[in-house]
Formats: C-alpha cells, sequence, structure tokens
C-alpha cells in the first residue's frame, strides 16, 4: 500500500472477524473489502498468483482428490444379471438332457425363474429411497448434491467448524459495558457521541447499543487518529470536554491508565476524559443461538470428534471454543493450512466413517471440496463455498447438520432393509421355482409384488419428524 490509512474485512479470506486497520507500506491480501478511508494500492502480483487466484486452485485440486464410492446396486447388477440369465438358461436345457422328462415343464420354470430374478425391486426402491430423503432433507431447508453425500452424513463420525459466520454470527455487537465513572448508559452516550460520524463496523454497534438518537448539538470538532481511534470534543454539563475513544494505544499516548484488562473474546473500547480513565466497551462476535443445540445433538447421534479451524487468533478461537464446548482449536490458519489440517484428520478417522467440513467464506472453498462432505451455509454464504459444498443448509442455522444426519440414517436404513428383503424373498423364490414347489404366481409375487413393498417402505423416506 503506498499511500493513505483505513480499515479492512478480511474474513472472508482469512477467517480474522475483526476489521484490520491498515497504514501505507503494509501488504494487502487481494479481496478485502476496504471500510473507511482512501487507499492508494499498488499491484505487485498477476492475478494467477494472487490469493483469490490460488484458493480456486486449491480447489479444484482437492476436487480432483476427492473420491466416488460406486453405488452397490451397480456392482451388484455387474454379477447378478448375467449370473441368473445364464442359471435359466441352464435349468430349461440341463434337467431334460440329464433326468429326462417334458422339455415344456423345464422351460416355464426357467420362464418363472427369470420372473423373478429381475431385479426391478433393487432398481426402483434403492434410488427411490434416496430421493425420498433428498425430499426430506430439502423441506427442512438442506440442498444436497447427490444420494451419495446423503449416505455419507448417515456415517459420519468427525465435524469440523469454521469460526466465523458459521459457529458466530459473524456480526459485532456490544457484550459488556464496565464504566468506572458514571453509569453504563452515560457510557454508552458517550461512546455514540464520540462515534457519530464514523461508518467502522465497531462504531456502528456502539451506536445499535446505545439505541437513541444521539443530540448532535453536543459534538464538537472529532479527530480520527489513524491506528489508534477518535479524539472528539463533547459538551459535558456545559462544558466542553476532550474524549478519547480507542485501543489501548490511544490510552498509553494519553497517560491514561487503564483499570481494566483487555477482552480477549473481542475488541475492548476504552474512553477516557481528559487525563481521567471513565471506563471500557467490549465488542466481540457473538455465538448463533444453536450452535449449543447442534454440537449436543451431534454428540448424541455419535459424531465423536468436533473440532474447529480458524483463520482468526487462536486464543479468540479457543475462547470461542471453550464457551461452546469444542475442544480441538486451530487458529491462525489460511487457506491452505485449512486442507492440511483436514487431510491429517480425513488419515485420523476411522475406517468406514466419514468426515464433515462446515463453511461459508472464499478462504472455506478449498477445505470444503476436500473434506467428505462439505457443508456451506447457503443464505450468507460466499458464491465459491457454496459452489464447493456437497451439502447447503439454506436457512444458516447450524443446527440444520443435526437433521440432516438423522434423514440420512433413516434413508440408509429403509435401502438396507429394502436391499436385504428384496433379495432374501428372490432367493427363496428362485430356490422354489427350480424345484418346482411353485410357479409363475409366486413368480409374479416375488417380482412385481417384492417391488410393490419395496416401493411403498422406501416413500417412508420423504417423512422427517424432529
Amino acid at each position: 500500500m503506498l499511500e493513505g490509512s483505513s480499515t479492512l474485512d478480511t474474513k472472508a479470506l482469512t477467517g480474522e472477524s475483526m476489521p484490520e486497520e491498515v497504514n501505507a507500506g503494509q501488504n494487502i491480501v487481494s479481496g478485502s473489502i476496504n471500510l473507511t478511508g482512501v487507499l492508494k494500492v499498488q499491484t505487485t502480483k498477476l492475478f494467477d498468483d494472487s490469493t483469490v487466484a490460488k484458493i480456486l486452485e486449491l480447489v479444484e485440486n482437492a476436487s480432483s482428490r476427492k473420491a466416488k464410492a460406486e453405488a452397490f446396486i451397480t456392482r451388484f447388477a455387474r454379477v447378478y444379471t448375467p449370473a441368473v440369465v445364464i442359471l435359466a438358461a441352464l435349468l430349461a436345457v440341463l434337467p431334460p438332457l440329464a433326468l429326462g422328462g417334458a422339455w415344456s415343464t423345464w422351460v416355464y420354470r426357467a420362464c418363472s425363474f427369470l420372473v423373478v430374478s429381475c431385479p426391478c425391486a433393487l432398481v426402483i426402491s434403492v434410488p427411490l429411497s434416496f430421493f425420498g430423503g433428498l425430499g426430506a432433507a430439502s423441506r427442512q431447508g438442506i440442498l444436497m448434491k447427490g444420494s451419495n453425500y446423503l449416505e455419507a452424513m448417515g456415517s459420519l463420525d468427525t465435524a469440523v467448524f469454521d469460526k466465523t459466520g458459521t459457529l458466530t454470527t459473524g456480526k459485532f455487537e456490544v457484550t459488556d459495558v464496565a464504566p468506572v465513572h458514571g453509569s453504563r448508559e452515560e457510557l454508552l452516550e458517550l461512546a455514540a457521541l464520540g462515534e457519530y460520524n464514523s461508518n467502522h463496523p465497531i462504531a456502528l454497534s456502539v451506536k445499535k447499543a446505545y439505541g437513541k438518537e444521539a443530540d448532535t448539538s453536543r459534538i464538537g470538532e472529532v479527530e480520527e487518529i489513524s491506528g489508534h481511534g477518535i479524539h472528539a470534543q463533547i459538551l459535558k454539563d456545559g462544558v466542553w470536554k476532550n474524549l478519547y475513544i480507542g485501543n489501548q494505544k490511544l490510552m498509553d499516548s494519553q497517560k491514561v491508565k487503564v483499570d481494566t484488562p483487555a477482552a480477549v473474546l473481542g475488541t475492548t473500547l476504552y474512553l477516557a476524559e481528559e487525563d481521567t480513565y471513565l471506563g471500557c466497551i467490549v465488542i466481540s462476535d457473538s455465538v448463533r443461538p444453536d450452535v449449543p443445540a447442534m454440537l449436543a445433538g451431534l454428540k448424541k447421534q455419535g459424531v465423536n470428534k468436533l473440532v474447529m479451524l480458524t483463520g482468526d487468533k487462536e486464543e479468540v478461537g479457543k475462547k470461542v471454543a471453550e464457551s461452546i464446548g469444542i475442544t480441538h482449536v486451530f487458529g491462525n490458519l489460511l487457506p491452505g493450512d485449512k486442507v492440511a489440517k483436514v487431510e491429517q484428520l480425513l488419515k485420523e478417522k476411522p475406517e468406514g466413517k466419514t468426515l464433515a467440513f462446515v463453511g461459508d467464506g472464499i478462504n472455506d472453498a478449498p477445505v470444503l471440496a476436500r473434506a467428505d462432505v462439505g457443508i456451506a451455509m447457503g443464505g450468507i454464504g460466499s458464491d465459491a463455498a457454496v459452489e464447493a459444498a456437497d451439502v447447503v443448509i439454506m436457512d444458516d442455522e447450524p443446527s440444520k447438520i443435526v437433521d440432516a444426519i438423522c434423514i440420512a440414517r433413516k434413508t440408509v436404513g429403509i435401502v438396507k432393509q429394502n436391499i436385504i428383503f428384496a433379495i432374501a424373498v428372490k432367493i427363496l423364490v428362485l430356490v422354489l421355482v427350480a424345484l418346482g414347489y411353485v410357479g409363475m404366481w409366486a413368480a409374479v409375487f416375488g417380482d412385481v409384488g417384492v417391488s410393490v413393498l419395496a416401493i411403498l417402505n422406501a416413500i417412508r423416506a420423504l417423512s422427517y419428524k424432529k
């Protein structure tokens, strides 16, 4: 950056929840959003070497390494169909030649054998069960891009989460007001007056917390001190006072002694009148209301490992994780670091189990593509995240992940029931037909009757109650 100073929103790229103060001489990541000042920036890399281009490359590489499980019914049909046709032909030819007897009897049995062996029940009911499961999920606002991802959700063992915008709202709000002199309302009023002309996210959250129309006649000259805060002249008790609102650096420059320790979870805004410390206001990103219920539901469903990966500071990530009950936390991660960490977790998960990653930002796109199941927040999520994900939660409620698991397990259970029922009945009727104990009526039941029963069972996948 050549000239200027401003505040940048980088959370879509790095996951850093708080805006970043930048000044001349600092490097700026492409894709950042300028919030306040005017900047003169020199481009130092070609597009192919930019942060966004590298993220897209990671998505493509991760997608190419993602295994596609072959459907059971396809593997089964490759062996089953030619096998039963050969057996029917042998049943029609070999017994008359070896044992004698009427050819018409054995040809009739062979035809009945072929009728029973028709895999209609499997071919229709298995996909229909998955279609029902996908329909039940869509009714809950959960869009899945294929039945293989529905099946994978049923065997979920490890859930990995991004923090900002996924577990938290990604919106800043005042979470604590700690006055040293005066009341809570007075401290908020002074902060709102000083921040009245600012459009900074922190200033907006202070004004929202104050909740009243500011008396602009009490606001004098306002000076923004880059990287420190604001110096404003405020009319108080008929006298103009110098009010300082900002970070610890601003308090140190004004020789103000701060009695309140800085908050780990969020940004602390200190206020001083002349050289007297007035108190502080804590602004932080709040946890989504349904996150605790989601984590409890995941544990109840047997998801044994809950992990948080964030580009935010590790101490902030740990504080959030501690408040909601996640024990595995990794912070200060760039998009490539998140992919590497998920690669490691994929190696550690049990055989036959799956790993899901839940995210919303551009920086989450590569790891969404690499996970067994990528889950994106559809409402606030970036286009890149939604494109790379396998499952999209349309209303941004993380608790819907638990619903997705329940629907998936119910659907997979119905599929297994249909497969076992259809194969068992067909084998039984095939044997009875071959031995001549039953005729064409049983063969028709073994085909059409079993198909109807399997389809009726598959329809159950459409219904889901929490």
